[in-house]
């Protein structure tokens, strides 16, 4: 499902830009494998802004609202969700088969059909218009997503298939791809990281058939919007929907993490689900979020031509259960091409007990880095993303040590520590060094900050 909503925050967008005519061959979406050839790690800054980019064998006009940097554009394409032996195509292949077990059609046939070939270039229609997502909403903001420009993007969440799907006729269906946001630098977040959403819808007679006197129960009504209940349900079908979802995903975890698991429910607001809740598990003591969910909003099925039915939708990150089941501890392990790494997973069956064994431990460097900020237009999601563009993934961790405000002329001072450290050998303090100038360079040209260096 998608991002939660009420954790976003508003900044302003990188002027980091792409090199003209930027070519990216990113592999056909019905591919099941990717290519694997490692990304350098750090980008030229300062490269001059494009007026085309093709991507995925299609070309993408650029203009104001265009800020995806070619660091992100390397991503596109490899597909981890669907390369074998992988820790990410594990979990995927957990969820699936558990699904395509226990849920049977009436023909004995899997309920639930898999999509995890879909394009991770969508319409800003298809990301949030087809979700109800309001013209206004912070999530819509440029400084929080990879857009190619003002009609096409690179998908958010995996939501954004969700209206193309139900609209094709399918009633039960998981959709798996990698998604794309600007977000905050540590060793659980990174720009690119993978979705898998769930998506059931019920008539009448499946939602009530196996319920004692059921026949006289209706999925609809003209009633009032609750905390409980969309306006159009009725509170019988809404409780028998939040019974199945919550059972289908208890099922789901203790399946995958071992019975005794302990999952509790939480309230929250997703606006193309009501109501919303959030899973937490509760893991080695300690209780971590592990994915969103809720009661489809009616008028997006409707608009997808179900009319006649009611739903749920959830959605799981990929990285966050296979960073808790196999103790995985850095996100950007996951892109690693070390065989060290990647031959941990490689198992005689997708069950197989794995407990990931650290690679050497190697020392990180430190350095950090203090300049006044422009104006109130300044956000901290630029700032990471040029570290991200120029760093790539030397960088472990960004923290904001200090804020300043001068008491006579007003202006702000940030001061960031910046942790390098790479997950496979050891860095020298040069190439280091080599970075972090190019990180201040760019930061006064691109983002106009003064440098207190």
């Amino acid at each position: 499902m998608a991002m939660l909503w009420k954790f976003m925050r508003v900044a302003k967008y990188s002027k980091t830009a792409l090199s003209p005519k930027v070519k990216v061959r990113g592999i056909p979406t019905h591919s099941r494998r990717s290519s694997s050839k490692s990304v350098p790690s750090d980008f030229p800054a300062g490269t001059p802004y494009s007026n085309t980019v093709e991507l995925l064998g299609k070309s993408y006009p650029q203009d104001d609202y265009s800020n995806v940097t070619e660091k992100i554009l390397s991503k596109v394409g490899k597909n981890l969700h669907n390369r074998k032996h992988h820790p990410l195509w594990l979990i995927k292949e957990q969820v699936k088969e558990h699904f395509y077990k226990h849920y049977l059609g009436r023909r004995g046939t899997p309920l639930f059909s898999v999509y995890d070939g879909l394009s991770p270039v969508v319409t800003v229609q298809q990301n949030f218009d087809s979700l109800l997502i309001p013209q206004n909403h912070a999530s819509r903001r440029k400084e929080d997503n990879y857009y190619l420009n003002r009609d096409h993007m690179l998908r958010a969440h995996t939501s954004a298939h969700q209206w193309d799907l139900i609209r094709s006729g399918l009633d039960a269906f998981l959709a798996v791809g990698d998604v794309y946001r600007r977000d905050t630098i540590d060793n659980t977040h990174y720009p690119v990281f993978h979705q898998m959403e769930g998506v059931r819808l019920f008539s009448c007679h499946e939602l009530f058939s196996s319920i004692k006197d059921g026949e006289g129960l209706q999925l609809f009504e003209q009633g009032h919007r609750t905390a409980h209940k969309q306006e159009c349900h009725t509170m019988e079908a809404v409780r028998l929907v939040e019974f199945n979802l919550k059972q289908v995903l208890t099922k789901l975890m203790t399946h995958i993490f071992g019975d005794g698991l302990q999952v509790r429910w939480v309230d929250c607001y997703f606006p193309f689900t009501h109501p919303s809740f959030e899973m937490e598990i509760n893991f080695q003591g300690e209780w971590m979020e592990v994915l969103g969910c809720g009661v489809m909003e009616q008028q997006l099925v409707n608009s997808a031509g179900a009319q006649d039915k009611i739903g749920w939708a959830f959605g799981l990150g990929l990285e966050r259960l296979a960073m808790i089941l196999y103790d995985i501890p850095d996100i950007r392990l996951f892109w690693s091409e070390d065989e060290r790494f990647l031959k941990q997973f490689v198992g005689p069956h997708i069950w197989q007990k794995i407990k990931f064994q650290p690679l050497s431990r190697y020392p990180p460097l430190i350095n950090d880095i203090s300049f006044w900020l422009p104006s109130e237009t300044y956000s901290q999601n630029d700032f990471y993303d040029l570290v991200r563009t120029i760093g790539g993934d030397l960088i472990e961790k960004v923290v904001l040590l200090d804020e300043f405000a001068h008491p006579k002329t007003k202006k702000v001072s940030h001061c960031y520590r910046i942790i390098y450290r790479h997950p496979e050998r050891t860095l020298t303090q040069d190439e280091v060094q080599h970075i972090h100038r190019a990180i201040e360079e760019s930061a006064v040209r691109e983002l106009g900050v003064e440098g207190r260096f």
